[in-house]
């Protein structure tokens, strides 16, 4: 495949790791901003849990969502993948059953795999072929779309009212199922995404009342994060608490930048919805005290699509797929034998519309129907489509907004409806904020630049025309 060499599924036996497999805990905020955390200087937000996890495990400085928006971040997550090859282009859009899963990898190597809270790839119910179910987790108590205090969730395809904080709720969820995988002694996947701080914020009174002397309208945001700061706090003193921390990885990341206003980027261009640094920069961190002994940053770019492949050598498991993936595996970068990533970062929002999901309708929809014997059936909730290959997309056009992160180079690909395209380039180190276009400065780096990213944007189109599901 041309100058492009993308990582695939195989193993990884050239890391010397020498621990048993460790336990898996994926964390995900809901529109968290790369700047609303305190230990990212943020001038109000309390954040202790993830401020103390910052300065005692790994810390990325550089990591970046899939898509500036949450559905295909979430998609990225559990297929190493950049979300248009499944389509999965915006909110509300799904994943498609015949992509593989990082929980259906696990799972197929023994791993029990658990999903707790936001879902936003698919249905919540049974029947869905897209559901948490259907994507290779065996448990799993999930949500449509984003929710709030007491949220009414899907255990299983089953409707169940919750009562409390939306995070608090999420972590009790998932504190059980690890309490009874240790009870059990299995070796687990718990993918655990919370639906804050996604408006409308709707914080606890006690946690509104730590943010008194700021603005009404941000005391529910701020209020929401910290609350969130304390239910990721009590999944890892949980994993202490059963002995597990040491050979658990905990990761933690947001699904998008920060939300326009109330957010913030630290100083990036752009806001969710972005495929600007303001719109992609998230907070990241990781551990794994039985590999990682002591604090480090990274500040190499890294990517949500790198979670998968990362993860998958972490667990010493052998995948003979070959379908070609957009992220790396980040363990030479961890390790420090390597410092610089040895792929770039491929961006592409094509700007179609996101799909309506009103998780607190359908949900109440279920429960009353439930209630009554019966089961909605409507395509629309159980998106039964999602498997379908659409009409072929043009692979030498590539609408929307793509960018190409090589090292500190982004270069920024911008295709109309006319087919006309315009094309920008920053030096983030010197450039964070992207303010000055270097595209007459650069008359060598430029050319290959834009070679790499439409080798891999025509790639992306003929995975998206259903090419990698081919025997």
């Amino acid at each position: 495949m041309k100058a492009i060499l993308f990582a695939l599924l195989t193993a990884v036996s050239a890391h010397a790791i020498t621990t048993e497999p460790p336990n898996i805990v994926l964390v995900m905020a809901d529109d968290q901003g790369w700047g609303d955390m305190g230990y990212n200087w943020h001038p109000h937000l309390k954040t202790p849990h993830f401020d103390a996890m910052a300065k005692e495990g790994i810390r990325f400085d550089n990591f970046h969502a899939a898509a500036p928006v949450c559905s295909p971040t979430r998609g990225s997550v559990l297929t190493g993948r950049t979300p248009n090859r499944f389509g999965c282009f915006s909110w509300g859009h799904t994943l498609r059953p015949q992509e593989v899963t990082v929980a259906e990898v696990l799972k197929e190597a023994g791993y029990v795999t658990g999903h707790y809270g936001k879902w936003h790839l698919g249905g919540v119910q049974k029947a869905s072929p897209v559901s948490p179910g259907a994507s290779g987790f065996d448990h799993w108590i999930s949500a449509p779309n984003f929710f709030d205090v007491d949220p009414l969730l899907s255990d299983e395809g089953v409707a169940k009212q919750f009562t409390g904080d939306s995070s608090d709720v999420t972590a009790d969820l998932a504190i059980q199922y690890i309490r009874e995988r240790s009870n059990q002694k299995q070796r687990f996947l718990a993918v655990v995404w919370f639906g804050s701080p996604h408006s409308p914020h709707q914080a606890l009174e006690a946690d509104r009342e730590l943010y008194a002397d700021q603005p009404k309208n941000v005391r529910d945001f701020y209020g929401e994060i910290t609350a969130m700061d304390r239910a990721f706090g009590r999944i890892r003193q949980e994993l202490k608490d059963l002995e597990l921390s040491e050979n658990t990885v905990l990761w933690y990341c947001s699904d998008n930048g920060a939300l326009p206003k109330i957010g913030s980027s630290g100083g990036r261009r752009g806001n969710k919805g972005k495929v600007y640094e303001g719109g992609l920069l998230v907070p990241a961190l990781l551990e794994w005290p039985a590999l990682f002994k002591e604090p480090k940053v990274i500040t190499a770019p890294a990517t949500t699509c790198d979670i998968f492949p990362t993860v998958l050598a972490m667990a010493k498991v052998e995948q003979k797929e070959t379908r070609p993936l957009d992220g790396v595996n980040l363990l030479p970068l961890l390790e420090g034998t390597e410092k610089r990533r040895i792929q770039p970062i491929g961006f592409w929002d094509r700007f179609e519309k996101g799909v309506s999901t009103p998780s607190d309708a359908w949900m109440k929809d279920l429960l009353e129907a439930q209630a009554k014997g019966e089961e909605p059936t409507d395509p629309e909730r159980l998106f039964t489509k999602a498997g379908e290959i659409g009409e072929a997309v043009p692979v030498n056009r590539f609408p929307g907004h793509a960018a190409w992160m090589d090292g500190n180079w982004k270069l920024h690909r911008k295709e109309d409806k006319k087919g006309q395209v315009d094309w920008e380039l920053y030096d983030l180190n010197a450039d964070p904020a992207e303010s000055r276009v270097l595209f007459a400065e650069q008359p060598e780096r430029v050319p290959q630049m834009q070679m790499a990213l439409e080798e891999w944007l025509e790639s992306v189109a003929r995975s998206l025309n259903g090419e990698d599901y081919k025997d």
